[in-house]
């Protein structure tokens, strides 16, 4: 016994719906880099005030026990934001690598001849 023929209307939404679950399972999703750039930028921001008031929190604690008035907080001010600063660049670097190797090397702009 011979199946019937689906209508050509028929044979069309089928055509359709297969081409588009075919679309839908090899579109790749867009990744959201707004927010994982708000992301990086925080944890850059809580690196670089949190190495700071660290350093203040041992200076403190230096000067109660060694009784040196503002010099523990002063020394550990310092220490604390070059630390801060060390990680930042650290970060910064990895950061920089990561899209390096996602996006490729930068392209530099094509000249502009326009303002002779």
């Amino acid at each position: 016994m011979a199946l019937p023929e689906p209508s050509r209307d028929e044979a069309i939404k089928s055509l359709d719906a297969r081409a588009e679950a075919l679309a839908a399972r090899t579109t790749q999703p867009t990744p959201d880099y707004g927010s994982k750039a708000q992301g990086e930028g925080l944890r850059l921001i809580g690196v670089l005030f949190g190495g700071v008031f660290v350093g203040i929190g041992f200076g403190a604690v230096v000067d109660a026990l060694i009784l040196t008035a503002p010099w523990g907080m002063i020394i550990g001010v310092l220490l604390g934001f070059g630390v801060s600063i060390l990680m930042a660049v650290r970060m910064a670097a990895r950061m920089s690598a990561a899209l390096a190797s996602e996006w490729g090397p930068p392209e530099d702009l094509p000249l502009d001849d326009e303002d002779d």
